[in-house]
């Protein structure tokens, strides 16, 4: 017979899975009725009245139905590991997402552990009044840790005793022998607080939804668990919330409800039965986020989202994160003993909700997305996760807009500095999926309104022949397009296919590193010219597609016919043409100031001037507008055409104009130094190559040689 005793304590402390009852179903129910539903019910309906609590208790199970509903949709679609909502929203968003929500999680569950036992130690006092505070507090705080370091187990079948204990309360308080009053008030005047601040207060009472899926690590089938465990622990506190709030409108007046936080207590058949209630209420409280919370940072330290992770991470052979138990123990010990914790309490409730609205949109988002891979066996409608998701936002505000501000800017600062850490990990997320959704629709909404000239940018066509021995500047072209263009590389290859991919991707990765937008393809074909065409005639009919393709000009002319083959393609295909011809000893100088030649009568100078622009915003230097007077009475005309030009064109106050008078190549000898020159494209293919390979020398420069689309306009 001892050894069967024996055997039945042991089995109390061994460790193992948990089930839907256990492990979801009463850590749930135990945190939502809690220090609330003693001590604050009572004053909502006083205030509120019945039909008010109702509406009350009603408008605030939504906002916890609808997160129920998404996290058993959500769980029955993913394997999902320790850590409940930061394991959620990490394999959905990422680890930075995960993190950035589940730090500030993690530090509520545990700061919450310390406010629960300053409640239960009140509940004491009221008891043993002689007892000091500080004392029952440690003392508390002692058997919370004894506890939860045994076993997650152990702790859960203390909290069936203690679930007993708060059913026995409830039910002393049902059989009342107090006569009941003469007339129940349906609606409360609203005497010490307005609607929303009385909502605000009762709120907190149903946030304990969490508390089973954070042990998600520990359950037997998480995917099966948190669904039935979440959805029946807050179906059967809505009933007694509920049944509570009439009992109290039925048996007490509202001047008694809103003056006595006590009342149940007086009411009850046996008041030490709900003081006891109260207690436990509030030590089960404090246990579930004193398991809870450890093993929220054991999964954060698992994937390295915190500093120490490796440390945080271990587990001992029993499968207990006693070293997370530990250090949460701690900072709720000193935080206890710091005190001011009422002025944390809204910023807690802020982080919670944040929690509740972000495991929303996850499902929202990935319902909106109608990916194969999202087909959860428990299927909600999407107005359910929105409703959820927006909903959790306003009450943050409704409750305390500072504290929601501080917790935004919370989350967004350790977003970007986990975004910095550059975490990785061993599982896909949706972001990449998510963010192609976003751009497909936009593209849609794109294409159903005409390009116009005031929505031009850069977005060049760049074919690169040999990827391995390719020798344009990349950076001339970053300060073409950056910081808002893009660029499309591509080449043409009969063979070595993906060889060239590697080499193209190599000689593009400094783009890529300088955060510019960026699209390569290499293209299997015999000939080069008929690839690049096929290139022209795919992207042409894109909603994102180039406006002007990029050559370059070397000292021979044996690409010539190539490139005279490309222009004609860009004209068909509706593409500017930008050659560079790079000077070899001087590149782009200072990169700094840069010299427009125009022609009065030429109407190629729309993209000219939307390519200085973009340059003078790169290099910050100065634009000169030049142009040649072969007659000197024609100097006076071309000054003012420069002038109306730039007033027409909008150019900075950073252009200087001039006239330089002779013929076209004298003058080209005497104009201001500078670090690029930008020519109108010649019409004549002979006159083209000679001058875009003998102007470079006369200028000491390197040169840009633009023509138009007829899509272009520099003085929208």
């Amino acid at each position: 017979m001892m050894t069967n005793i024996l055997d039945k304590i042991k089995s109390v402390f061994k460790p193992g899975k948990l089930g839907t009852f256990g492990g979801v179903f009463t850590p749930d129910v135990l945190t939502i009725l809690g220090v609330i539903m003693y001590l604050r019910l009572g004053w909502v309906v006083g205030n509120a009245g019945l039909l008010g609590a109702i509406a009350i208790i009603v408008l605030a199970k939504l906002i916890t139905i609808s997160t129920g509903l998404s996290m058993a949709s959500i769980t029955t679609n993913i394997k999902i590991g320790a850590g409940g909502a930061y394991s959620i929203i990490t394999r959905s968003l990422g680890l930075e997402a995960g993190g950035s929500v589940g730090i500030p999680f993690y530090v509520s569950q545990t700061l919450s552990a310390a406010l629960y036992i300053v409640g239960f130690t009140e509940g004491w006092i009221l008891i043993f009044p002689a007892h000091s505070p500080l004392v029952v507090g440690v003392a508390a705080w002692a058997l919370l840790l004894g506890i939860s370091s045994v076993s997650a187990n152990f702790a859960i079948k203390i909290q069936y005793v203690i679930m007993a204990i708060i059913g026995v309360s409830i039910i002393s308080f049902f059989l009342t022998p107090e006569p009941a009053v003469s007339k129940i008030t349906l609606v409360g005047k609203f005497e010490d607080a307005g609607f929303w601040k009385v909502f605000a207060i009762f709120f907190p009472a149903v946030t304990g939804i969490m508390a089973g899926a954070n042990l998600s690590g520990d359950l037997k089938n998480p995917r099966k668990a948190i669904p039935q465990g979440t959805l029946s622990a807050i179906g059967v506190t809505f009933i007694i919330y509920v049944a509570l709030a009439w009992a109290l409108a039925a048996y007490a007046t509202p001047d008694e409800l809103r003056s006595n936080e006590m009342i149940m207590a007086e009411k009850a058949l046996s008041s030490k039965l709900v003081i006891f209630g109260l207690l436990a209420a509030t030590f089960s409280s404090a246990l579930g986020s004193m398991i809870g919370a450890p093993r929220i940072l054991q999964a954060l330290g698992t994937q390295k989202t915190v500093p120490f992770g490796k440390f945080f991470a271990k587990r001992t052979s029993k499968g207990e994160p006693v070293r997370a138990v530990l250090f949460t123990a701690v900072i709720a010990l000193a935080a206890l003993l710091l005190g001011n914790l009422n002025a944390l309490a809204s910023l807690i409730t802020m982080f919670f909700l944040i929690t509740y609205g972000v495991l929303n949109l996850v499902v929202f988002i990935q319902q909106s997305m109608n990916i194969i891979s999202f087909r959860p066996t428990f299927k909600i409608p999407r107005f359910v996760s929105l409703f959820g998701g927006v909903g959790s936002f306003v009450i943050m505000f409704l409750i305390n807009p500072i504290f929601s501000v501080v917790a935004f800017l919370t989350i967004i600062g350790l977003y970007i500095y986990l975004a910095k850490k550059g975490l990785t990990a061993n599982f896909g997320d949706i972001r990449g999926g998510m963010f192609l959704v976003l751009a497909e629709k936009a593209s849609q909404l794109a294409s159903r309104f005409p390009r116009h000239q005031i929505a031009w940018k850069p977005d060049v066509l760049l074919p690169i022949e040999e990827p391995n021995i390719w020798a344009a500047s990349l950076l001339f072209i970053k300060n073409l397009v950056a910081p808002s263009g893009s660029l499309f590389a591509f080449s043409v290859k009969s063979e070595n296919i993906e060889e060239t991919k590697k080499d193209l991707n190599a000689l593009l990765e400094p783009l890529v590193k300088e955060k510019i937008y960026i699209n390569s393809a290499v293209l299997e074909d015999y000939d080069f010219l008929h690839g690049a065409k096929l290139v022209m005639q795919i992207l042409h009919g894109r909603a994102l597609r180039p406006n002007m393709l990029f050559l370059t000009l070397g000292s021979n002319d044996r690409k010539d016919p190539l490139i005279h083959n490309l222009i004609d393609e860009a004209e068909r295909f509706e593409l500017g043409v930008v050659i560079l011809r790079q000077h070899k000893r001087m590149a782009f100088g200072l990169q700094k100031n840069i010299n427009l030649w125009l022609r009065d009568k030429s109407p190629n100078w729309n993209l000219a001037i939307l390519l200085s622009l973009q340059l003078q915003l790169n290099w910050g230097g100065t634009i000169n507008l030049v142009t040649v007077a072969e007659k000197e009475e024609d100097e006076e005309r071309l000054l003012n055409f420069l002038n109306r030009l730039s007033e027409q064109t909008r150019l900075p106050s950073q252009v200087d104009f001039h006239v330089l008078k002779g013929n076209f190549k004298d003058a080209v000898k005497t104009a201001p130094r500078a670090d690029i020159n930008i020519f109108g494209l010649a019409e004549d293919p002979s006159f083209q190559a000679m001058r875009e390979r003998e102007l470079p020398e006369l200028t000491a420069s390197s040169c840009l040689f633009v023509k138009d689309s007829g899509f272009e306009n520099a003085s929208v």
